[in-house]
């Protein structure tokens, strides 16, 4: 079969092929069960395979790389503009296969399984503290119907609520108590099993050259490092620092029109986690400026006066974003530049 580029339009079960030659003409087009899928691609020649990022894209982009294809994935809103009709399975293969074959496309790096076994960690970590969250928040909003309020935040619920469980004069009913106890042990539960979580994250970050490289900058502890190893593309993938810093979406959107730059906020693309830990890191580093005099704390003193804590917040992730590319780049170690004079 003479089949170079190929869309596969991924699904859990059935999955839509199609094919074209190096003239463009199409030669394949048809739907595969799922195990029989690598035995299809097998027997072909070597071709160029795209598919769109969702669940099992990297597993599938590994397994047909091992059969000597090159296998890519492409995040979902560049095949849109390449669809024809109507959303289906086989346009949706067919936009895929046009979109892969484009020069200048951007691709998702391929991860490894190790690389996701980190993610994996990572994202359960996230659920359970968010599970946390909600659970906080319904045992303040209950208490709250018997005029039992809580201040905001985590470690002042974690005082209060045994306090108003335990305390037998507020007027608490039993059986409310009852099943506010039951959520508050759930609580406890959540906060162990996040702390073990993290200290697992931790030692991880400790065996790893790189992460600890990466811990050197201030705002980078052991989450973010070991998120950006196992998220971030190869460092060469990228011309500069700004363009990770975009890939982040830590760059201002831009609305230019007849040679007029305007920028606006930052574009949010990319990795949300990746930005949010960037972000938070970025938060704590301004909140403890006051005793820090060296260049980098000098600037962001400044533009917290000039622009706001906000602003200096995701300025200062971005910078980091950078310092992290050329660390990654260069293999180098970060140092702190004291103020001249």
């Amino acid at each position: 079969m003479n089949v170079t580029t190929i869309g596969i339009d991924l699904a859990k079960t059935v999955f839509s092929i199609h094919g074209t030659n190096q003239h463009g003409k199409v030669v394949v087009r048809k739907r595969l069960n799922r195990p029989k899928l690598l035995a299809f691609f097998a027997q072909l020649p070597p071709c160029l395979i795209g598919m769109e990022a969702c669940s099992g894209a990297h597993y599938w982009a590994r397994e047909l790389t091992k059969l000597g294809h090159d296998a890519r994935i492409i995040a979902p809103r560049f095949v849109a503009p390449y669809r024809k009709s109507s959303k289906n399975d086989d346009n949706d293969a067919e936009a895929i296969c046009e979109a892969v074959s484009r020069p200048n496309m951007r691709f998702v790096p391929v991860k490894t399984e190790d690389q996701q076994a980190v993610l994996c960690l990572h994202r359960i970590r996230r659920g359970l503290t968010k599970e946390r969250t909600a659970q906080i928040n319904q045992i303040r909003g209950l208490l709250a119907e018997f005029g039992l309020i809580i201040p905001q935040g985590r470690y002042h619920a974690r005082h209060r609520i045994p306090e108003i469980l335990e305390d037998a004069e507020n007027g608490l009913p039993m059986l409310a108590r009852r099943l506010l106890n039951n959520i508050n042990q759930r609580i406890l539960q959540l906060d162990e099993e996040i702390l073990a979580y993290d200290r697992e994250i931790e030692a991880m970050a400790r065996r790893d050259e790189q992460a600890k490289r990466l811990m050197a900058i201030p705002g980078i502890g052991p989450q973010t490092a070991t998120a950006i190893l196992a998220s971030a593309p190869d460092p060469r993938q990228f011309k500069s620092g700004r363009h990770f810093a975009a890939w982040l979406g830590l760059v201002p959107r831009q609305y230019s029109t007849g040679g007029k730059p305007r920028l606006g906020r930052i574009t949010k693309r990319g990795d949300k986690y990746l930005r949010m830990l960037l972000i938070h890191g970025t938060r704590a580093v301004i909140a403890k400026l006051a005793d820090k005099h060296d260049q980098l704390s000098e600037w962001a003193k400044e533009l917290v006066e000039r622009r706001g804590y906000k602003r200096a917040a995701v300025a200062l992730a971005a910078k980091n974003a950078r310092i992290i590319w050329a660390l990654l780049m260069n293999q180098t170690e970060f140092k702190t530049q004291p103020m001249e004079g």
